[in-house]
C-alpha cells in the first residue's frame, strides 16, 4: 500500500497520532534540505517517536554542507527529543565501502520493546545506506522478532535531486546484502540484463558501474510521466553515446517508469523478470541486475523489487556530494511518498517479500 502528496500528509496526522502507536523513526542527518520534512511531519501530529538520526561520514566533507547538516540537526533535535544521533563510517581505513554494513549493526542495537512500527525515512540517505537498513527490518519482521509495520517515507523533489551532484568513489559493487544470485555457481551461465536508472551527471559513474556488471543486455530507465515533461527526452540526450557505443541501446530497449510512482517501476521489473525467465530457462537462466543512482522514489521501486526475487544492485557509493550555496529547493513542502512495506494493512498470514534473504 502506498500513499502521496495530500494523501500522505493525512495519513502521518491520522495514523501516529493514535495512543497504540510507539513509533521508531529512522532518517538521515545530513545537508539534504529535505532531511527534516517527514520528521517535523510526525512531530506536529504528536506522534509517541522515539527517533535515530543517522549521520553519514564521508572523507574531507565540505564546510558548507557540513554547516548545513548542522542545521538539519538542530531542527531534527528540536522535533524530536527522544532521540540518538549515530555517525556512520561509509568508508573504511582501507578505502572499501562499509555503511551498509556499520548501519545495519546499529540497526540490530536498537530496542524495539514496546515498538509497533517502524519508520525509514530515506530523504536524506544514500542508497547504500538506506537499502541494507530497510532489508534488516524487513528479515528481522520475517523472523517474528520486530514490530509488525515497516514504513518506507520519502520526500519528492526532483529538481533538488538535479541540483545535488555526487562525487563517485572508484570501486563500483554491490550493496550490502544485495549480491543476490550471482553467489551460486549457476549464476556463471546466467544471461544478465543490467537496468541502470538515469540521471543527470551520472554518465561516468553508470560507465564504470556498467564494465562492473558487464551485461549481455542492457535496458536503461527514464522517467516517465515526470514532473519535467522533457526530462526523460534530456537525459536520452545525454546518455546518448552511451547508448550507441557501450551500451549498445536502441530505442525498443528503454523503460519507462513514473517519477512519482515507486509502485509502476516495482512492478515493471517484475515484469521483465517473469517475460525473461522460460526464454532463459534451458539456456543458463537470467538475472536482472539493478542500479537505482536515479530519484529517490524511483530507488523505492528497485528495492521492493531487489527484495522480492532477491536480485542484486550494483552501486558506485559517492565520496563526496556537491551543492551550491544558491541552489535551493524549488518548494518549502516536497512531495511526500509513503510505501506501507509491511505490516497490519495486508492479510495475514502473508507470502514472504522476498526470497532468500540470508546473506
Amino acid at each position: 500500500m502506498s500513499h502521496d502528496g495530500a494523501e500522505a500528509e493525512s495519513f502521518v496526522a491520522d495514523y501516529f497520532a493514535t495512543e497504540d502507536r510507539k513509533t521508531l523513526l529512522i532518517g538521515g542527518a545530513g545537508f539534504d534540505p529535505r532531511a527534516t520534512q517527514v520528521v517535523e511531519r510526525m512531530a506536529a501530529a504528536g506522534a509517541d517517536v522515539r527517533a535515530l538520526f543517522v549521520r553519514e561520514n564521508r572523507p574531507d566533507p565540505d564546510p558548507e554542507l557540513t554547516r548545513r547538516a548542522e542545521e538539519n540537526i538542530s531542527r531534527l533535535q528540536a522535533a524530536i527529543p527522544s532521540h540518538e544521533i549515530v555517525s556512520i563510517e561509509i568508508f573504511g581505513a582501507d578505502g572499501a565501502v562499509v555503511g551498509g554494513r556499520n548501519v545495519a549493526m546499529t540497526a540490530s542495537r536498537q530496542d524495539m520493546t514496546s515498538i509497533t512500527d517502524v519508520v525509514v525515512d530515506i530523504s536524506a540517505l544514500s542508497v547504500g545506506t538506506a537499502f541494507p537498513l530497510i532489508r534488516f527490518f524487513v528479515e528481522l519482521i520475517d523472523r517474528g522478532k520486530g514490530p509488525k509495520n515497516l514504513h518506507l517515507f520519502v520526500a519528492h523533489d526532483p529538481s533538488l535531486d538535479a541540483q545535488i551532484s555526487s562525487i563517485a568513489s572508484d570501486a563500483p559493487g554491490y550493496v550490502h546484502g544485495f549480491k543476490g544470485g550471482l553467489t551460486l555457481d549457476a549464476a556463471s551461465q546466467a544471461a544478465k540484463l543490467w537496468l541502470p536508472q538515469l540521471a543527470k551527471g551520472r554518465q561516468q559513474a553508470l560507465s564504470r558501474v556498467h564494465d562492473f556488471v558487464s551485461p549481455h543486455d542492457t535496458c536503461p530507465i527514464l522517467p516517465f510521466p515526470a514532473r519535467d515533461s522533457r526530462l526523460g527526452d534530456l537525459l536520452a540526450e545525454e546518455y546518448i553515446v552511451e547508448f550507441e557505443s557501450a551500451w549498445k541501446v536502441d530505442a525498443r530497449d528503454v523503460v519507462y517508469a513514473d517519477e512519482q510512482d515507486p509502485l509502476h517501476l516495482y512492478r515493471t521489473i517484475l515484469r521483465l523478470d517473469d517475460l525473461r525467465k522460460p526464454v532463459f530457462r534451458d539456456a543458463g537462466g537470467s538475472i536482472l541486475i539493478l542500479s537505482p543512482l536515479g530519484t529517490k522514489v524511483m530507488s523505492l521501486g528497485a528495492l521492493m523489487a531487489a527484495l522480492e526475487r532477491d536480485l542484486p544492485v550494483a552501486y558506485l557509493e559517492s565520496i563526496g556530494y556537491n551543492f551550491q550555496a544558491s541552489a535551493e529547493p524549488t518548494s518549502t513542502t516536497p512531495h511526500l511518498i509513503h510505501v506501507w512495506l509491511e505490516g497490519d494493512v495486508y492479510p495475514q498470514p502473508r507470502p514472504r517479500l522476498k526470497k532468500g534473504l540470508t546473506q
